[in-house]
């Protein structure tokens, strides 16, 4: 039976927030808010890789 990777699942909800909030701040019209969402977003799916092959290292995965 297959586990929940919780930060691993953690981590994909974080990435998807942050691209719904680039759609957010280009509909409210907001520069800053789109590079704050783009940045969360790199920062965020690198954290979630870096988690993920550090897990996999540890035979985890």
């Amino acid at each position: 039976m297959n586990q929940v990777k919780w930060p691993l699942l953690i981590y994909a909800i974080l990435a998807a927030v942050c691209i719904m909030g680039i759609g957010v701040a280009i509909a409210e019209k907001s520069l800053i808010g789109v590079f704050i969402s783009i940045v969360a977003g790199i920062i965020v799916i690198g954290l979630g890789f870096k988690t993920k092959k550090r897990m996999r290292k540890e035979g985890k995965l």
